[in-house]
């Protein structure tokens, strides 16, 4: 062989080497997120920037050791299924399902990939996990449910318009927990002889519908339904209510922020931190069958004073008193 072509050959060989380094490379763990909500919202960045935050501490940082892939429903559940199928298509490591919905789906999707949730109802009835100690399956993470959560924010709402003689309740008829808020709601207005006026939406359309309804029954008070999609409804619910001058509650806080009267519920923030925290021991080698479900029992009552101003309500000393939280 001439000198100059083994030079060429030695040349080709040493510029293909890092290529073909490169291609074997390992793969980076690929954390799956399957949210609810709309992504560019800053309801849905907030729970992201709090699941990043706590993997960060446990040393997982996306881009570097491992890698996040955002998948949002963009409040309507039935591109969720769609979505899960995707994720478990792709290979990913862990799923992170943010909210009843997603968990469902996700856990439809696949009995073997791990599966991290946050649920705001009782995931051993949704078929998550076997119990809360006990998980048995291939899913585990936060359950923020609290019991008798929506007769404790009636009951809070009664007492801002105590002379009220009909309240109103915005559900969602396609939420796992419809049949059990129905009953719990008419249970706590039937022990304060007081008329329920049940409203559904899953649409933005059927929360027109509902509000030109709720107009019409001389309801002193809205109570809404702790679903996430009216959560990423939020901004039209607090308007229609805002028209109407129709005191509300909420189960998170972020509606309160965006003018909703008051909110009583658990931290979400603090339920996606906590996925974080599953997550990175998911990642470490711990299954999901040996990690008991968290149960987030902290409520916080949060109150928009200046919708109350605005609504022309003057709150009780007491009322004011046990908030965790005044926004003046």
């Amino acid at each position: 062989m001439q000198r100059r072509d083994f030079i060429a050959g030695l040349a080709t060989v040493v510029t293909a080497w890092p290529f073909s380094a490169s291609a074997q490379q390992p793969k980076l763990p690929v954390v799956g997120w399957l949210g609810t909500g709309r992504g560019a919202d800053p309801f849905s960045a907030r729970f992201a920037t709090a699941f990043q935050a706590a993997l960060k501490d446990a040393g997982f940082v996306d881009g570097q050791n491992i890698q996040i892939d955002f998948r949002w429903g963009e409040g309507q559940y039935a591109r969720l299924p769609g979505l899960a199928t995707e994720l478990v298509a792709s290979g990913v490591t862990v799923i992170v399902a943010g909210g009843p919905p997603a968990a469902v789906a996700a856990k439809a999707a696949t009995q073997i990939i791990p599966i991290v949730f946050t649920s705001g109802d009782d995931p051993v009835r949704l078929g998550l996990v076997a119990s809360l100690n006990r998980p048995e399956g291939n899913a585990t993470g936060i359950s923020v449910v609290a019991d008798e959560i929506d007769a404790k924010r009636f009951g809070l709402l009664r007492e801002v318009v105590p002379n009220a003689t009909t309240i109103a309740a915005l559900l969602d008829p396609k939420s796992a927990s419809f049949a059990a808020q129905t009953k719990e709601l008419q249970e706590a207005a039937r022990a304060r002889g007081v008329q329920l006026v049940l409203l559904s939406a899953a649409t933005e359309q059927q929360i027109d519908e509902a509000f030109a309804t709720l107009a019409q029954s001389h309801a002193s008070a809205l109570l809404i339904g702790g679903d996430p999609y009216f959560s990423s409804a939020r901004k039209q619910i607090v308007a229609h209510a805002a028209s109407q001058s129709i005191p509300t509650i909420f189960n998170d806080r972020v509606s309160v922020e965006d003018g909703g009267l008051m909110s009583y519920g658990p931290s979400f923030t603090d339920a996606y931190r906590l996925a974080g925290e599953y997550t990175s021991r998911i990642l470490k080698g711990e299954k999901p069958a040996d990690i008991p479900v968290f149960r987030l029992n902290k409520l916080d009552l949060l109150i928009n004073l200046r919708t109350a101003k605005q609504l022309g309500l003057t709150l009780a000393p007491g009322m004011m008193a046990i908030a965790d939280e005044v926004l003046e």
